[in-house]
């Protein structure tokens, strides 16, 4: 560890805890968890404040905070303050017969649902035009907009990945009448797959308001404690983006907690192969790590009900955490019903009525927390029983998430992790880290820059060779434009899909890029010295 090493804090906004980790040159020297409080801020503050006093460390000594969050996720899964949003799709005639929202869950639609238009314009796979640009359209529907009150746009083209062209043309005329709006172009998002890509866009538009404030909010409580740099909200690839491209693109954090704790656990077990298996308050997210990063979903992927097909981690997760109900009976259950964040006031050893399965794993002497004369009463069949299943559905995921037979680590993380003990069925071995509890927010510290392209190319046109090169410079230039050092980017993934119902040698390829950020260390940066 060197003492002009950049400090890194991050930060980890769970439904129980919050967590903070401080770390320099890749070693932990501080840790905090601090209760999640109802406003959320005062949370973070109190955990990043007991984190730099176990560091050690001064506010001014830290060079970027990064912040892992659900917040984003939550807000649209429960239709809390989004925005109407209206849709403008550029596909006409091709896409009439499925108009946005169609696929909503009606709850979610009567919330977000601010009209939507299907007009000419779009591309073919190949990139020519599959009907031309009509502006006069566009115009008479963003004043159908504005006299309706609509303030978030969103814009689809057909293969806008391809071309994004028209969809930039058309946010341009919606900002000269609606100059305040939010909007979301589809191709900032999704892959191909028209619906899908349209989806995420419309659910990015929703998000604006709430981005906004919870961004500022953030930036608001990290002012309280003294904190000048730069700060970073995780994306749910393994990577982070500012605060500002936060607030344009919330999306791109859902599902940014499981993607951390996965992250930091390989580098706690300093394992890049093999199961994460990550057990907080209520679920059990188990995921598969390559190359140290989260395998990515290669399906659509439902947030609230609503299919997209943005990066998405491949997570399974069950309903099994520390807080998780405990039923007695013929057949014990456990879950999916969760105490969640009350686990410190309704179990049983912390003076409650409602039996966990942290009871359990405290009345089975495997963890040691809370008061245990509060669980003696409890039968040794009943005990046997609800760990039979709490390690029942815990191997029953890992081996969801296996593509082989043969046994692979994993890696136990997340702060219900003492309800699990010993070797799992299909796993060796099944690793415990030191600081298990805080991989999340270890995970979000360590963010990097990233960049990916995502094309359609014709190996007759272009030798693989000259595709697969093209293709990983695009992403490592963008991973540059991010923020990444140039020497320290690496390709990831490299995925080659053959797309056989089109003409010609079509093949769709997706490479992936990460580097390590630009960072300076505190005592360098003008405002450290004053």
């Amino acid at each position: 560890m060197t003492e002009s090493a950049p400090v890194r804090l991050g930060v980890d906004v769970g439904g129980t805890n919050t967590d903070a980790v401080v770390l320099r040159a890749h070693r932990i020297v501080g840790v905090a968890k601090a209760r999640t409080s109802a406003d959320v801020h005062s949370g973070i503050v109190a955990a990043v404040r007991i984190a730099l006093d176990a560091a050690r460390m001064r506010a001014t000594d830290v060079a970027a905070v990064m912040i892992g969050t659900t917040q984003f996720t939550n807000a649209f899964v429960q239709a809390k303050a989004l925005n109407r949003v209206g849709v403008i799709r550029l596909a006409y005639p091709a896409s009439t017969a499925i108009p946005p929202f169609s696929d909503w869950p009606a709850r979610l639609a009567g919330a977000v649902d601010g009209g939507a238009r299907i007009l000419p314009g779009g591309y073919e796979f190949d990139g020519r035009e599959l009907n031309g640009f009509d502006a006069g359209a566009v115009r008479d529907v963003v004043s159908e907009f504005a006299g309706r009150g609509i303030r978030a746009v969103a814009i689809s083209s057909a293969f806008a990945p391809l071309n994004r062209a028209m969809e930039d043309r058309a946010a341009s005329l919606v900002r000269e009448r609606l100059p305040d709006a939010h909007v979301s172009l589809s191709a900032d998002f999704g892959r191909i797959g028209l619906l899908e890509r349209e989806n995420a866009a419309i659910m990015n538009a929703a998000l604006a308001d709430v981005a906004s404030s919870v961004v500022a909010a953030y930036g608001t409580a990290l002012g309280q404690i003294g904190l000048r740099c730069p700060l970073f909200i995780s994306q749910n690839d393994g990577t982070v983006m500012s605060a500002s491209e936060a607030a344009r693109y919330p999306v791109l954090t859902f599902a940014s907690g499981p993607t951390n704790s996965m992250r930091g656990a390989a580098m706690l077990a300093g394992v890049g192969e093999g199961i994460v298996v990550d057990i907080g308050g209520t679920t059990t997210d188990v995921g598969f790590l390559q190359h140290g990063f989260p395998r990515e979903s290669s399906l659509s992927v439902d947030i609230g009900g609503v299919r997209t097909n943005f990066r998405m981690p491949d997570i399974l997760s069950i309903g099994i955490g520390g807080g998780s109900r405990v039923l007695d009976g013929p057949d014990v259950r456990v879950g999916p019903d969760s105490v969640g964040s009350d686990i410190v006031t309704r179990a049983l050893i912390f003076g409650g009525d409602t039996l966990t399965a942290t009871d359990v794993a405290v009345a089975a002497g495997i963890a040691d927390i809370g008061d245990r004369s509060r669980v003696r009463h409890l039968s040794a069949a009943l005990i046997d029983a609800a760990l039979h299943a709490i390690r029942g559905g815990v191997e029953e995921a890992i081996d969801r998430m296996k593509t082989e037979s043969a046994s692979v680590p994993a890696i136990l993380v997340g702060g219900g992790r003492i309800i699990v003990e010993g070797d799992l069925r299909g796993v060796a071995p099944a690793i415990v880290p030191e600081h298990y509890a805080v991989a999340n927010a270890l995970g979000a510290a360590m963010g990097q820059a990233g960049g990916e392209t995502d094309r359609c190319f014709d190996y007759e046109r272009m030798s693989r060779d000259e595709v697969l090169a093209e293709a990983r410079r695009e992403a490592t230039e963008r991973a540059v434009e991010s923020g990444a050092v140039a020497a320290t980017v690496r390709i990831t993934d490299v995925e080659e899909v053959p797309l056989a119902y089109l003409p010609g040698r079509t093949v769709r390829v997706r490479v992936r890029a990460v580097g390590d950020m630009k960072l300076e260390a505190a005592a360098s940066r003008p405002e450290a010295a004053r």
